[in-house]
This record gives C-alpha cells, structure tokens and sequence, in this order.
C-alpha cells in the first residue's frame, strides 16, 4: 500500500507538466500563427503596405468671363474634386488683373469621392484683356489644381444690345453667345455658359455693327450648331 501511495503522489506533478508544457507550446503556436498573418497583410503593419493616396480634380479648367465693364464684376463657379482617398488642400494661390477666389476657406480635406465648390471673381479696374491662373496647393500625388482665367476690362458705354433667344427642346446644360464683325462670321465667343434665355452685351461701340449667334451645350459638353443671326447696329 505505501508504495502505491509514493507512486501516485509523483505521478501527479508529471501530468501537471505535461499539461503546462502543451498550453505553453498551444500559445507559442498562436503566436507564430498571428505573427505569420500579419506579415502577409498590406494593410496597416509596421513597416509594410502602401498608404492610399488621392488625386485632385478641379472643373472647369478655365474660365472665360466675356467683356465685363470696369468698375462692375462678374462671378463663375468651379468645384475641386478627390479621388482614390481624401485630399487635403492647403492653399490657393492666383494672379491676373481683377481675379479673386472666394468661397472657399484653407486648409480644407475633401472626402474620397466628394467634392467642395469655390467661386471666382472678375472685377476690372483698368480697359484691356486680362488673363491669370489659380494654383491649388494639396497632398495628392496626382493633381490637376489649376484654372487658367480670361476676360476683358471696357468702359461704360451708353450703348448695350440686349439679344434674346428661344429654349432648345433638347433641354440643355445651358447656352452660349457669340459675336463677329461680319455677317456669317466668323465669330468669337462672347459669354460664360449662360443657362438664362438672354444676354445684354455693354461692349459696344458706337459706329460698329455686330452680328450675334447662339449655340445649346447639351451632355458631355456637346455644343449644337450656331443658330440663326441677328445683327445690331450702334448709333
């Protein structure tokens, strides 16, 4: 009987270790499972995966402003756009006679997929074309943040020719407005993207005669043909 005892009293303590050895070697292989995995993850490990990076789209490109009387001023819309992933925009920098951007304050971070509107003012002081460009400052490794910008500073006239035109059935974007100095032109574009059914033109001068035609901008910016000519004569 007392030896039996004395065997089983040092059984016990062999089981204990056996048990203690094999959870020990269980969690030595749940970490090398773990370690493996994240190892062959690309996302957020130290030391591995790419981090997303966005591009930055801004629309439109450029900006015509037409013929805008000095001392008066016109304001055109643009949006700035990120793609991939967020875009952080820092600052906007621009030049040319009578630009400004408003409507927007920096730094601003735009969302994957959103976009954020900014407004651009001509307002001339002195006669005479002018053109500038805005530059946007940002993150993205892809980015077309720049707007080239044009329009042209006339005095106050006496004289305006106010032109009105028919909706197209086609229900477009909106409409353009041009000018020549001979009848069938060729013409030169007058006016912004108007989505109105009208367009007063102040830069007249007094002995001239101009002839004007309208054209429709329907999707895809597809512009229609030019419709029929009207003329105007300046006392």
């Amino acid at each position: 009987m007392d030896s039996r005892i004395r065997l089983t009293k040092r059984s016990r303590p062999q089981v204990f270790w056996f048990a203690a050895a094999l959870l020990i070697s269980c969690a030595l292989n749940v970490a090398c499972v773990t370690a493996k995995m994240n190892s062959t993850s690309g996302g957020t490990s130290t030391g591995g995966g790419n981090t997303p990076t966005g591009s930055l789209t801004v629309a439109p490109m450029s900006m015509n402003f037409g013929s805008v009387t000095v001392g008066s001023s016109k304001n055109q819309t643009g949006s700035l756009a990120a793609a991939s992933a967020g875009v952080t925009v820092s600052t906007a920098s621009w030049n040319g006679n009578g630009f400004s951007v408003s409507g927007i304050s920096f730094p601003v971070t735009i969302a994957a997929g959103q976009s954020v509107p900014f407004t651009v003012t001509f307002a001339p002081q002195v006669t005479g074309a002018s053109s500038g460009t805005i530059a946007f400052v940002s993150d993205a490794t892809t980015s077309a943040g720049s707007v080239s910008l044009s329009g042209t500073g006339q005095q106050t006239s006496q004289h305006s020719v106010t032109l009105n035109w028919n909706p197209s059935p086609s229900s477009p974007q909106g409409y353009y407005v041009y000018r020549g100095a001979t009848s069938g032109g060729p013409y030169t574009r007058l006016s912004p993207l108007e989505s109105g059914l009208s367009y007063v033109d102040t830069a007249v001068t007094s002995g001239q005669t101009y002839y004007y035609a309208v054209t429709a901008v329907g999707a895809g910016n597809l512009e229609s043909a030019y419709s029929n000519e009207a003329s105007a004569v300046i006392p």
